[in-house]
């Protein structure tokens, strides 16, 4: 708004410089250029996150797979770690000895996470492998996967109004850079004895 009213207050202005209204009219195409690019583009990124995000989801679902495996023994000594994966982020872990058959049908042992607040020999739980048995983490789901789309999205749109207003100010100030260049000369010009009583009579 500040642009269209700086463009009309200087139409028929007879102190208007050429670059005051350069300025207004940078301004405008800037507050365009946000209106128009800034929705496009974080509309595409986020549609081109949402794909290949999507995609992630589909490969992971088709990749990971849950087994049951039993506990052997509490790993001592280590401390409980919190699940980076769960919902609320505070999910503490345990770490102990377990056995598994993977999806391919063979038996593996090892030391993996656990959620049970006090494991015991021969307790079972959930958790991700491969094909092959190894461990992995849980597959990403498709509502985080849409989460981090908008997100992406948006930080592209802000991006984009970020380099659109950042371009608009670094040519705002080349400009008052020139113009106070100019003054300089124009100064110069004028001469040291510019004002002095009696200059040039």
């Amino acid at each position: 708004m500040r642009a269209i009213s700086g463009l009309w207050r200087w139409r028929d202005n007879p102190l208007r410089r050429a670059t005051d209204l350069a300025e207004a009219w940078l301004a405008l195409a800037a507050l365009l250029l946000i209106l128009v690019v800034v929705p496009v583009t974080g509309s595409l990124i986020g549609g081109l996150a949402q794909g290949a995000l999507q995609e992630s989801v589909r490969e992971q679902r088709a990749s990971r797979h849950m087994v049951t495996a039993s506990v052997v023994r509490k790993l001592d000594g280590t401390p409980l770690d919190v699940d980076p994966e769960a919902a609320t982020g505070r999910t503490m872990r345990t770490r102990v000895v377990a056995d598994w058959t993977a999806p391919d049908g063979t038996v593996h042992q090892g030391p993996v996470m656990t959620s049970l607040d006090t494991p015991q020999p021969g307790d079972r739980f959930r958790m991700w492998t491969d094909e092959q048995g190894h461990t992995v983490a849980r597959p990403l789901d498709s509502a985080t996967a849409a989460t981090h789309a908008v997100l992406a999205g948006f930080g592209a749109a802000l991006l984009a109004a970020g380099l659109i207003e950042g371009g608009r100010r670094l040519i705002v100030w080349r400009m008052v850079r020139r113009r106070y260049a100019r003054w300089d000369q124009a100064w110069d010009k004028a001469g040291p004895d510019w004002g002095r009583t009696g200059t040039g009579s």
